[in-house]
C-alpha cells in the first residue's frame, strides 16, 4: 500500500482522486487495506456507549469499469451499567386512545396496562399521561412516580368519548415530555390506538412527517395498534419515522406484557436519538436509501439498548474509475450517549481500492455483509407481500409461497422473533384473515429495517 494514497480529513466530496494522511479519529473501512482481513476495524472511543465499524463487502472493486459494492455499518452499544439495580431513568408519556370504539373490554385492559406501567416505574422516573378522543386531555402532567395509588385512581376514572384525534394527543404529549428532556434520561412516547384518526389532522403524509419532527426534538415514539380496525401502515410508518417500535396487539389481555417489554428495553437504552448524515462522493451513487438531498441524506436510526447491535447496509454504484484507493462516501453519526451524558459524534469513512485484479474484485462477498444484505432484501419482500395482499395482486397461495421462503431465510440467520411473526402471518393467511397477517408483517418489516439484533 502506498501511504500517500489513503484517506484524509477535510474530505472534499467533489474530488475524485485518492487522498493522503489518515485521521485516527475517524472510523473507516480499514479492512480494505489488508487483503487478508475480512472485516473492518472501528475506532473504539473509551467511556462512550457506542462503537462503530465499517465492513466492506469485498477487498476491492473493479477499476476501469462500472462497479457496485455493499458496505456494512455496524453499531454496537456497550454492555455497561447493567449491574443489579442500575438502569436508565425514564421520561415516559402514555398516550391513550379513549374514542368510542374503545368502549368496554379494550379500555378496561388499557387502563389495567397503564396501572401496570405505574408499578414498573420508580421515583427516579417521570410519567405523564395524555388521553385523546375528539377532545385531548392531560390526565397527569409530568411528575415523578412517588404516589402510585393516586396515579392509578386517576387512570381508573377514564371513560370513552367520541372520535379520534391522534395528532392532538401526540402534540400534547410531546409538550409534556419536553419539560423533562435530560441527556441522561430516556424519553419515550407510548401511543395506543385502535382506529384511524377521524378528527384533527388525518393525512398520512402529514402524520408521518409530524412523527419525524417529534424525533427531531429528541422524543422517540412507539405505537401499539390494538384490534382489527387501526391503520397498520400509518402506525408502522410513524414508528419508523419516530425511531420507535411498533406492536400489533391482537388480544387486549396482551397489553400489559407488551408494555412491560417496551419499558424493559427503554430502561437499558445506551444510545438515543441516533442520526446518520451520509454524503457520497460526487461520482458515486447510493442505492436504496432515501431521506435527503441527492448529495447528502439523513437517516434516523433506532435507539440501542446495552449490548445490542444495529446493522445498516449501503449499496454504492461506481462509474469507470482508475486504479487506487478512494473514499467513496463520508458520514457523521450523532447520538445521545448514556455514559457521557452528552451528544456525541462519530466520523465515518467508506473506502475502497479499485483494482484490475479480477480474482480480488470477483471474490465472494464478506459473509457478514452478505447476511445483512439478505435481511435488508427480506424486508423489501415482506413489504411487497403486504402490498400484494392489500391490493389483491397476490393470491393467498402466492403470499404463502413468498413468506415461506422469507421464513427459511430468517431462521437460517438466527432471526427467530421475526420468523415467529412470519409464522403467525402464515397461519392468519391460511385461515382467511389477511388483515391480521398484514398487521403482523408490518412489525416484521420494521424490525428488519431497524437492523437491530
Amino acid at each position: 500500500m502506498d501511504p500517500n494514497k489513503t484517506i484524509a480529513g477535510g474530505f472534499d466530496p467533489n474530488r475524485t482522486a485518492a487522498m493522503g494522511n489518515v485521521d485516527p479519529n475517524r472510523t473507516a473501512a480499514m479492512g480494505a487495506f489488508d487483503p487478508n482481513r475480512t472485516s473492518a476495524m472501528g475506532v473504539a472511543v473509551p467511556d462512550r456507549a457506542l462503537a462503530a465499524s465499517i465492513v466492506p463487502g469485498r477487498d476491492a472493486a473493479m477499476a476501469n469499469g462500472p462497479g457496485r459494492e455493499q458496505f456494512l455499518l455496524e453499531l454496537t452499544a456497550a454492555n455497561v451499567g447493567g449491574a443489579a439495580g442500575s438502569r436508565t431513568p425514564l421520561n415516559v408519556c402514555l398516550v391513550i386512545d379513549r374514542s368510542g370504539s374503545m368502549e368496554g373490554a379494550p379500555l378496561e385492559y388499557a387502563k389495567a396496562a397503564c396501572s401496570y406501567v405505574v408499578d414498573l416505574l420508580s421515583p427516579d422516573d417521570v410519567l405523564s399521561i395524555v388521553t385523546f378522543e375528539e377532545v385531548v386531555d392531560l390526565l397527569m402532567p409530568p411528575q415523578r412516580v412517588t404516589n402510585r395509588q393516586v396515579i392509578k385512581d386517576g387512570i381508573a376514572r377514564l371513560t370513552v368519548g367520541n372520535t379520534t384525534d391522534l395528532y392532538g394527543g401526540m402534540a400534547l404529549a410531546a409538550q409534556q415530555l419536553a419539560t423533562y428532556a435530560e441527556a441522561n434520561r430516556a424519553t419515550r412516547m407510548l401511543v395506543l390506538s385502535d382506529g384511524d384518526p377521524t378528527t384533527g389532522i388525518k393525512d398520512f403524509g402529514a402524520l408521518t412527517t409530524f412523527a419525524s419532527e417529534i424525533k427531531g426534538r429528541g422524543v422517540t415514539v412507539t405505537f401499539l395498534g390494538f384490534g382489527p380496525d387501526y391503520n397498520e401502515e400509518l402506525l408502522a410508518g410513524m414508528a419508523k419515522r419516530a425511531g420507535g417500535n411498533y406492536y400489533f396487539v391482537p388480544r387486549p389481555e396482551l397489553l400489559p406484557e407488551i408494555f412491560r417489554t417496551e419499558l424493559e428495553k427503554l430502561m437499558t437504552v445506551a444510545a438515543r436519538n441516533l442520526s446518520l448524515k451520509l454524503r457520497p462522493a460526487r461520482w458515486v451513487n447510493l442505492r436504496s436509501h432515501g431521506g435527503g438531498s441527492e448529495r447528502e441524506i439523513t437517516i434516523p436510526l433506532a435507539d440501542l439498548e446495552r449490548g445490542s447491535t444495529l446493522d445498516q447496509v449501503f449499496d454504492f454504484e461506481f462509474p469507470n474509475h482508475p486504479l487506487g484507493w478512494y473514499r467513496i462516501a463520508e458520514g457523521v453519526l450523532s447520538y445521545d450517549d448514556s455514559l457521557t451524558g452528552r451528544t456525541e459524534t462519530i466520523n465515518l469513512d467508506f473506502i475502497v481500492e479499485f483494482t484490475a485484479d479480477a480474482a480480488r474484485y470477483s471474490a465472494p462477498q464478506n459473509p457478514k455483509v452478505k447476511s445483512a444484505g439478505d435481511l435488508a432484501l427480506a424486508s423489501r419482500v415482506v413489504e411487497k407481500t403486504i402490498m400484494g395482499l392489500k391490493t389483491q395482486q397476490l393470491t393467498a397461495a402466492m403470499a404463502v409461497n413468498e413468506l415461506q421462503r422469507t421464513q427459511a431465510l430468517l431462521l437460517s440467520e438466527g432471526r427467530h422473533q421475526e420468523a415467529q411473526e412470519v409464522t403467525m402471518a402464515l397461519r392468519a393467511i391460511q385461515t382467511g384473515d389477511a388483515g391480521t397477517a398484514e398487521k403482523t408483517l408490518m412489525g416484521t418489516m420494521l424490525h428488519l429495517d431497524q437492523g437491530k439484533h
